[in-house]
C-alpha cells in the first residue's frame, strides 16, 4: 500500500547554489537515502508542489520531477556521461518520426505533413542530414552526423542528459525531444506528434485539429 502523507507543509531551502525540499522539518532524501537537491530554484519549487499536491497517501507515480531528479542523484544504472551521449546519438537510427507508413496512404500523408517539417528543422539546426523512410530498413547517415550530435549532447551536464534519456524513452523520438529543448515546439505538441499514428488509428487526429 502507498505510504500515508506524514507531513503538513512543504518548503524549499537553499544553500551554496543547491535547493533542498523540506517536508515539515525533514529534508527530502532519495530512494537510496542520499540528500535530495537540485540546482534550479524553479525546479525545486515544482518538486515541492508535487509533494504538496499529495492527498492522504503519497502516490510516487504522479511525481515525475521527483523521480527524475532522484535518478540523477542515485544514478541506479551507474550511467556515465559518455554512456548517455552514445545512447542518444545511436537512438536517432530508430527515431519514430523517420519511419513513415508504407501501407496507409492517408497516414503517410499526415506523417509527411506533420513530421517532415520537424526533421527539416533538425537538419538545418544541427547541420545533419536525416531523411525519412517508408521501409523497415534503418536509414544510413553520413559519418560526420554522429560527431555533430555527439558534440551537441556533450555540451549538456549529466543531469540534463538524464532528462534527455527520460524524454526520449517516453516519446520514442530524439528529434522531437531536441525540438522541445530548443523551444521549437511545445511539449504538448511533441507528445501529440509522437502519438500521431495512434491518434490516427483511433480516429482522433482530425477531431483534434478541427
Amino acid at each position: 500500500a502507498p505510504p500515508k502523507r506524514f507531513y503538513k507543509n512543504t518548503g524549499v531551502i537553499s544553500s551554496n547554489g543547491r535547493y533542498e525540499i523540506t517536508l515539515d522539518s525533514r529534508k527530502l532524501k532519495t530512494p537510496r537515502g542520499l540528500p535530495f537537491y537540485v540546482e534550479s530554484e524553479p525546479l525545486a519549487i515544482a518538486i515541492a508542489t508535487e509533494w504538496d499536491a499529495q492527498k492522504e497517501v503519497i502516490d510516487r507515480s504522479s511525481m515525475h520531477l521527483t523521480a527524475l531528479s532522484s535518478t540523477v542523484i542515485d544514478n541506479p544504472n551507474s550511467l556515465q556521461k559518455h554512456d548517455m551521449v552514445n545512447y542518444l546519438v545511436n537512438y536517432i537510427n530508430t527515431d519514430t518520426v523517420l519511419f513513415h507508413s508504407s501501407e496507409e496512404p492517408e497516414l503517410k500523408k499526415l506523417q509527411q505533413q506533420e513530421w517532415t517539417p520537424i526533421v527539416e528543422w533538425c537538419n538545418k539546426r544541427y547541420e545533419i542530414n536525416l531523411s525519412s523512410t517508408d521501409s523497415l530498413v534503418v536509414p544510413t547517415f553520413e559519418p560526420g552526423m554522429a560527431m555533430n550530435l555527439s558534440r551537441y549532447f556533450s555540451s549538456y551536464n549529466t543531469a540534463a542528459l538524464h532528462g534527455f534519456v527520460f524524454a526520449v524513452d517516453t516519446i520514442k523520438s530524439i528529434i522531437l525531444t531536441m525540438a522541445c529543448v530548443d523551444r521549437y515546439i511545445p511539449i504538448e505538441k511533441a507528445v501529440q506528434l509522437a502519438r500521431l499514428e495512434e491518434e490516427f488509428q483511433q480516429g482522433h487526429w482530425g477531431k483534434q485539429l478541427g
